[in-house]
């Protein structure tokens, strides 16, 4: 294979494009096949930093694991990081250049950007043998297709076929098949090779006749079809859903090491960034992990979470209003652990000043953590590695908001007051001789008897998870016609569906 390349590109958002990608990229590199994975545009408030402190969406370094690589800010040039309903902040190349509105990105800043995209993906094309893209809603966004960048225009641009993906589970995915190809112009369709069936339940025989049918109408074949399978959706680019819990509960029969479980509520603040930080917990046997959004609900929690954020302020606003604020400060008074991360940390401080983020100025946090926070320009993006509760820890750091402690018990970069535990630190929970000790010291303090499982592996049970997707290719698409389709490009000669895209 030489400079293969694969745009999987999906009849909606959530269509299952990034887990196809990251199994096809799985499947490849079990083949002895150099492959990396690229989305030249993401929207998505769950980030990650690589070792050059780039900041690229958690997606695309999920599917670096699944080639066995090292993510780099070449594999997500676009980051596109919602402040809000109107505006994003765009980084680039792993770095904040700006906020822009909808219109003002779409309007000229969007087609600008063409340039560095190709740029990147030619620069992983003339190092890998094979780069698996993955695209971004839908193809066949007429209103956005002038200044497309993520999806038939890096695929126009760098001559990759596209495969496109359909959540069957949704119903339609015949009418979206159909529909996505008719509405692209007659240089997209050419590109166009064919589909992939998702989330499928049930006896393919029975489908098989509406493949047929679909063949006959667009002259081009379906390359598998996807059984449903709970939990797959590891590092998803948004949503509310503990990405590893589904997966986890059906691989791990074995019941809680000790007589309780523990109940983690984690509040569901707006604009909420990094949730799978609480991942590595639901892979705990005997934690249960939920989203909450009522005070009632932190009623019977040992430990309240408060997640990172995307608007600080905003979410201090929101947990006032829904009446989770003073909740919050009488568990910390109560010595009931509290664990703020990132965003959820500055809230629990005592002052704020942000006029960076929310352009509110001053404003009080909670009060329940000695810590004062001011809003830097300069975003924080770094790898830390350090040691709390006698256990080594590894995170990244995501923030404007730059922290100065004045009290308590040191812990990570922040600090702990009783049970009260504050740092920016994401993806602490991950480094399973801590997440242990810590959920011990929860236990003691909800007086749980409660006992983490002395082998439980976060690295493993992620390994295992993409070993699952990768499976779920080679089992179930045609990976023979795959491998032809990433090697050789779209097939020559197919037909024009109209009735192709409006002048």
């Amino acid at each position: 294979m030489n400079n293969g390349g694969l745009l999987v590109a999906g009849t909606t958002s959530d269509a299952g494009k990034s887990v196809v990608t990251a199994g096809i990229c799985r499947w490849l590199v079990r083949q002895g096949v150099k492959v990396a994975p690229f989305k030249a545009q993401n929207m998505s408030l769950n980030s990650f930093v690589t070792r050059e402190g780039a900041e690229i969406g958690r997606a695309q370094a999920m599917q670096a694991q699944a080639c066995r690589v090292e993510p780099t800010a070449l594999m997500n040039p676009v980051l596109l990081k919602p402040g809000g309903e109107q505006s994003s902040q765009v980084v680039l190349l792993g770095k904040p250049v700006g906020e822009l509105s909808a219109r003002g990105y779409h309007g000229g800043r969007q087609q600008k950007l063409l340039g560095t995209v190709l740029d990147c993906l030619a620069e992983l094309r003339g190092t890998y043998d094979a780069v698996i893209c993955e695209g971004a809603g839908s193809p066949a966004e007429i209103n956005l297709r002038r200044t497309d960048i993520v999806n038939m225009g890096i695929a126009r641009n760098a001559g990759l076929p596209v495969l496109v993906v359909g959540d069957i589970d949704r119903g339609g995915v015949f009418a979206s098949f159909f529909g996505t190809v008719a509405l692209l112009s007659p240089e997209d369709q050419a590109l166009v090779a064919g589909f992939l069936v998702n989330k499928f339940r049930g006896d393919v025989s029975l489908l098989e006749p509406g493949l047929d049918m679909l063949h006959g109408l667009t002259g081009r074949p379906t390359y598998g079809v996807l059984p449903f399978r709970h939990g797959l959706g590891i590092d998803e680019e948004d949503g509310l859903r503990v990405s590893l819990r589904g997966t986890v509960r059906e691989s791990n029969t074995a019941p809680p090491v000790g007589e309780d479980v523990l109940r983690v509520a984690v509040c569901a603040i707006p604009l909420m960034s990094n949730f799978t930080d609480v991942d590595a917990l639901a892979a705990e046997p005997g934690v249960v992990v939920r989203f909450v959004d009522r005070a009632e609900e932190l009623a019977d929690a040992d430990l309240v979470i408060v997640p990172g954020t995307r608007g600080t302020v905003r979410a201090l606003e929101w947990l006032h209003e829904r009446g989770l604020a003073d909740p919050l400060r009488r568990r910390a008074a109560d010595g009931r652990p509290v664990l703020g991360i990132c965003g959820g940390f500055q809230i629990l401080g005592e002052h704020i000043e942000d006029e960076v983020e929310s352009r509110k100025g001053a404003v009080d946090g909670l009060g329940v953590l000695p810590v004062r926070v001011r809003f830097a320009r300069e975003k924080t993006l770094t790898r830390p590695v350090g040691e709390a509760l006698g256990e080594r820890v590894e995170g990244y750091e995501i923030h404007h908001g730059v922290g100065e402690v004045t009290g308590g018990e040191p812990f990570l970069d922040g600090c702990r007051v009783g049970q009260t535990w504050g740092t920016h630190w994401h993806g602490s929970l991950e480094s399973d001789g801590f997440r242990r000790a810590f959920l011990r010291e929860v236990a003691a303090a909800a007086g749980r008897r409660f006992v983490p499982a002395p082998g439980t592996s976060f690295a493993a049970l992620r390994e295992e998870q993409l070993d699952r997707l990768g499976d779920l290719i080679e089992q179930h698409a045609d990976t023979d016609a795959l491998w032809r389709l990433i090697e050789s490009g779209a097939p020559q000669g197919l037909p024009f569906i109209p009735p192709g895209a409006p002048a």
